[in-house]
């Protein structure tokens, strides 16, 4: 049961294992682009390019989905970012469990976008967690994990294809010791569980009256989408890529122009100075910062945010 491209690592991988029999459960074709296109889920994209079957019930409530369950009568259901709460009817049906793989070091980081805020937040390190699913948000017993140092480099596009690759290889680890009952289900410590709510419009404005450290740090957590924000002279900026010039100084306003230098354009922050090195200018195609300042004739002095 999954939805997207991370799921859909996910299955391919599976799909490498000649033992397993799969059928694919994903979300309903939806309206995408300007003409409004019904468009497939990019896991039902990889099921059908494998020919296996494929349900996309609108609704698991009240026992809308049982009768299709008892017709596919599975062993497992393995779970990624598929995007509706499993009833109990479903998480009490399969012999080995309903096994969900979740991009978080659980149990920080439960709920719907635990890579973006790993990275927003400035964590050491990320990682994936399979684990037991409940009746909860991302409550249930934790299985196994594989983790890594967060770089400074390292952003949210980086981050979801390197789990997404980690995660699948995990999630065949949990299913074959799942079917040897050789797993070890360990409980979460509720008092270390934080929540990793949805992006919305407000997340993705920067406030360079943070440090250098948190501006650059929302920036690459919401690289390459939906984008971290600002405005210049009226206009919306995207702002794709930064990098931390000096986490101490403090010098000029908050999101002013310090200078231009080879590389990009050099800001003021609440303490210390960032680089912006790729920005989005509204309504443009993504260029450099350098590019778009000569463009635009940005010189020291102008400031972002305003």
């Amino acid at each position: 049961m999954g939805t997207p491209e991370f799921a859909a690592v996910s299955l391919r991988r599976l799909l490498r294992e000649p033992d397993l029999e799969i059928t694919v459960v994903t979300t309903p074709d939806k309206p995408q682009g300007r003409h409004m296109v019904l468009t497939p889920s990019e896991v039902k994209k990889t099921a059908l390019a494998a020919g296996l079957p494929v349900f996309q019930p609108q609704t698991l409530k009240n026992g809308a989905f049982e009768e299709e369950l008892k017709e596919i009568d599975p062993d497992a259901v393995l779970v990624v970012a598929y995007g509706k709460i499993l009833p109990e009817y479903i998480l009490s049906y399969p012999k080995y469990g309903c096994i969900n793989l979740h991009g978080s070091l659980l149990p920080k980081y439960r709920g719907a976008a635990p890579m973006q805020r790993t990275v927003m937040n400035g964590e050491k390190e990320y990682g994936v967690t399979t684990m037991f699913m409940a009746a909860g948000l991302d409550t249930g017993d934790m299985l196994e994990k594989w983790s890594a140092p967060l770089q400074d480099e390292d952003n949210f596009e980086t981050v979801h294809d390197t789990l997404a690759e980690h995660g699948a290889e995990l999630l065949v680890s949990t299913l074959r010791k799942a079917v040897g009952g050789e797993l070890t289900p360990k409980k979460q410590n509720d008092d270390e569980a934080t929540y990793a709510a949805k992006i919305e419009k407000a997340d993705c404005l920067l406030d360079f009256a943070k440090s250098a450290r948190e501006v650059h740090n929302a920036v690459r957590g919401l690289s390459p989408v939906p984008l971290a924000y600002t405005t210049l002279r009226g206009k919306l900026l995207k702002i794709v890529a930064s990098q931390i010039v000096n986490e101490e100084e403090v010098r000029g306003k908050p999101g002013e122009v310090l200078e231009i230098d080879e590389k990009g354009a050099v800001l003021a922050c609440g303490k210390g100075t960032l680089r912006i090195l790729t920005v989005r200018p509204e309504g443009k195609n993504q260029m450099s910062a350098l590019d778009f300042a000569r463009g635009r004739g940005i010189a020291a002095g102008d400031t972002l945010g305003k």
